[in-house]
């Protein structure tokens, strides 16, 4: 997180306007792209124009449904390897699982730039992906999400070679033209 900051806070340094900046990521990425415009916000600093989150890993308790109802069609990703990464990053730290700002299932989203949200419906994150982007929405935010349908955790990675996300990608870049005007 600091050193997407800094390298936010450097674009701004160099001229660009933060509305013409747009964090994206996926995975872990994509809760960064999120967490970041919250930490900016919390500190009353310029925002990101837009934000694209594929495929982010919302909720730290892993506790939602689809780990169990799509572990055999996520061929990248399991409860157990989300457990791994899990213990890496937080584990031996007092930080709950629930804690807002490594769970964006639990923090408060009032504030954010518009958001798109995007998931392959076969991953073990479909289902707190969706709570995410529904909880974006009900905060009154701008946002759209993309939901490939059977896609992969990483879906992005298939670009060139598989239609539905060459389709996926397509329409996340015509919504941050539309949301940046560049």
């Amino acid at each position: 997180m600091d050193d997407a900051e800094t390298a936010f806070n450097w674009l701004l340094s160099e001229g660009y306007e933060p509305g013409n900046i747009i964090t994206i990521g996926h995975s872990i990425g994509g809760f960064i792209a999120v967490a970041l415009a919250l930490r900016l916000r919390d500190k009353k600093q310029p925002l990101p124009g837009a934000i694209v989150s594929i495929s982010p890993w919302c909720d730290l308790e892993i506790a939602n449904q689809t780990k169990a109802t799509n572990a055999e069609t996520d061929k990248i990703l399991s409860k157990d390897l989300l457990g791994f990464f899990r213990e890496s990053w937080v584990g031996g730290t007092d930080i709950e699982f629930t804690d807002p700002r490594i769970n964006l299932n639990r923090a408060d989203l009032s504030g954010l730039p518009p958001t798109l949200v995007s998931w392959g419906t076969y991953e073990v994150l479909a289902g707190e992906d969706e709570e995410f982007a529904a909880r974006v929405k009900d905060a009154g935010i701008d946002s759209a999400t993309v939901v490939v349908p059977g896609g992969q955790h990483s879906y992005v990675y298939g670009a060139g070679r598989v239609p539905e996300a060459d389709v996926a990608i397509a329409q996340i870049g015509a919504w941050v033209r539309e949301k940046t005007k560049i």
